[in-house]
């Protein structure tokens, strides 16, 4: 199988509209498994939120883009601190809020290459730990944070009323 040409960077004001095309195919991948919780065809952030959130630096957003210049894929980061908690080591973590590649585009590699440039950029930082959070309605996504060698960090529980 040949590479797809990807680039990875920053994203920029000009990518929000690729972004936001990939945020409404992640919400909809949670939208089958947990209709109760999200609402089909919509995503969590509007353009302006996300045009913030890039110009944040507390809030790294990493864009995958294609020789056209094309959104292929994204991850969307926060750093967070614990710093002088009571029973908590001081510790800085980067979450990985989102990932998300094409779905046209899924299987070939390049959320993996997402999350290692994520990983290179957390290392190169001196963070301690990247962490996130992933659905149990979503096994694929469990399955491949699994293969790049991330590890329960805790469960959460419900029941459902």
């Amino acid at each position: 199988m040949n590479e797809i040409g990807m680039t990875i960077r920053n994203a920029e004001p000009g990518d929000i509209p690729g972004i936001m095309k990939l945020l409404k195919q992640v919400n909809n991948v949670h939208a089958d498994g947990r209709p109760d919780l999200f609402k089909k065809d919509c995503t969590k952030y509007e353009p302006d939120e996300i045009e913030q959130i890039i110009a944040d630096p507390t809030s790294p957003v990493f864009v995958g883009v294609g020789d056209d210049g094309s959104v292929m894929g994204y991850a969307f980061c926060q750093i967070r601190r614990t710093i002088g908690q009571h029973n908590l080591v001081d510790q800085v973590e980067l979450y990985i809020d989102d990932i998300c590649i094409e779905e046209s585009l899924r299987g070939q590699g390049l959320a993996t290459r997402i999350y290692n440039e994520v990983l290179h950029y957390a290392k190169k930082n001196a963070f301690d730990r990247i962490t996130l959070h992933v659905w149990e309605c979503n096994p694929a996504a469990k399955h491949f944070y699994e293969k790049c060698g991330m590890k329960p960090y805790f469960y959460a529980m419900e029941a459902v009323l």
